[in-house]
């Protein structure tokens, strides 16, 4: 099943890789997507485990998610209102800033912005022809899929780790790619790499981490597995590559 929305930084072309990465299904019983982001790898199989996990740092993608999950017919009609333009990208940009809409008026405007944009960055428009209406066909599916039992979960990484950590726990990681933390909305900063890497040190569970292939971060993770992967870039024309970085 495909994710939803498209977001920088998604997983879409490296969701099976991730996934094939895992240790084998039997060996845990609760999976956490602690940087959720669109939730490609989520969104990759049917259930990953008894107990699944959704987090991430941006409210408005945490408000969609979670109106996704239990008002799919109310939201797919809030966006049929939308039209695909400049006018209408700029003017939802600017009333995302202000206070006053209901969840799921937010989440249409969110949705619409992220659909708009070029290249899901939220902040350019991207002359994208595509009606909005073939966007938003599956969000039926997606409902059924995050009503098996998907929890939904606003909080900061290190809380989140700590709440659900267990011997039987898989997390999977996407934080911001280092020296790429300006394209997202929610600050993060150098230290909190180094606080991601000092809390999954000592966990109780395992953790696949995705990475760019930087040499600060093969540095910092030095102690732990790494292994480079290639993808082609989304955005131009060429590979990119990528670590995955796992305690097992």
């Amino acid at each position: 099943m495909n994710s939803p929305i498209s977001r920088i930084g998604g997983k879409k072309l490296l969701r099976k890789t991730i996934c094939e990465a895992f240790p084998k299904s039997e060996t845990y019983d609760r999976y956490i997507e602690v940087f959720g982001g669109a939730g490609w790898v989520l969104f990759y199989k049917d259930r990953h485990a008894e107990l699944e996990v959704y987090n991430d740092a941006d409210g408005e993608l945490v408000n969609l998610m979670r109106c996704i999950k239990y008002h799919a017919g109310e939201l797919q009609r809030e966006i049929s209102c939308y039209l695909n333009s400049r006018e209408m990208f700029l003017d939802i940009s600017e009333q995302l800033k202000c206070r006053g809409f209901t969840d799921i008026q937010r989440a249409a405007r969110y949705f619409v912005k992220m659909r708009l944009s070029f290249g899901a960055d939220g902040r350019t428009f991207g002359c994208n022809k595509k009606p909005l209406k073939t966007s938003t066909d599956h969000l039926a599916e997606v409902q059924k899929r995050l009503l098996m039992g998907v929890v939904i979960e606003h909080k900061d990484f290190e809380d989140l780790i700590k709440v659900y950590d267990r011997p039987t726990a898989l997390f999977y990681c996407d934080p911001p790619y280092h020296t790429t933390e300006d394209y997202y909305d929610v600050d993060f900063k150098q230290s909190d790499h180094i606080r991601l890497k000092d809390c999954l040190k000592s966990i109780k569970g395992r953790f696949l981490l995705s990475y760019n292939d930087d040499d600060f971060i093969r540095d910092l993770y030095r102690d732990f597995k790494i292994t480079e992967v290639t993808r082609s870039n989304n955005l131009t024309s060429g590979k990119y590559k990528e670590l995955l970085i796992c305690n097992y």
